[in-house]
C-alpha cells in the first residue's frame, strides 16, 4: 500500500490535468489474448465519445453484469497497446484481495460528467 508520504503532494493544477469522467457500460467481451484475466470493455462518455479498455475485473465481475453500470474512468492518458488491443482510457478501481472494486458514482450522472 502507498502511503501519502509515498507520493509526495500535489497542486490543484496538477489534479485538473486529470480527466476523470462517468460512463456509462455499452459492452463487455472476453479478452482471451491477456496475459492476465481481463474483459474489454466500451464506456459512453458522452460528448467525449464511446472509448474502450481492458481492464482486470474479471474476479468480482461478470460480462453480463456491467452494462448498463455507470463508471469512472481518466480519459486523457495515451492509448495503450495490449497485445492485439489498443486501451483508450484507464477504468479506476480499488484493488482488494477479491480483486479490484470498480469505482462508480452513488447516484446517476450525464454520461461525460467530469469529477470535481
Amino acid at each position: 500500500m502507498e502511503m501519502a508520504d509515498d507520493v509526495g503532494t500535489i497542486g490543484w493544477g496538477d489534479f485538473v490535468k486529470v480527466l476523470l469522467v462517468a460512463g456509462t457500460v455499452t459492452r463487455v467481451e472476453a479478452f482471451p489474448e491477456a496475459r492476465r484475466p481481463a474483459w474489454k470493455i466500451w464506456v459512453d462518455f458522452g460528448a467525449y465519445g464511446v472509448r474502450k479498455t481492458s481492464a482486470q475485473v474479471t474476479e468480482l465481475y461478470r460480462a453480463e453484469d456491467l452494462p448498463g453500470r455507470q463508471v469512472i474512468g481518466v480519459i486523457n492518458f495515451p492509448v495503450k497497446q495490449i497485445g492485439p488491443f489498443r486501451s483508450e482510457f484507464l477504468l479506476t478501481g480499488f484493488p482488494t484481495t477479491g480483486g479490484v472494486v470498480i469505482s462508480t458514482v452513488e447516484r446517476p450522472v450525464p454520461n461525460g460528467t467530469r469529477m470535481a
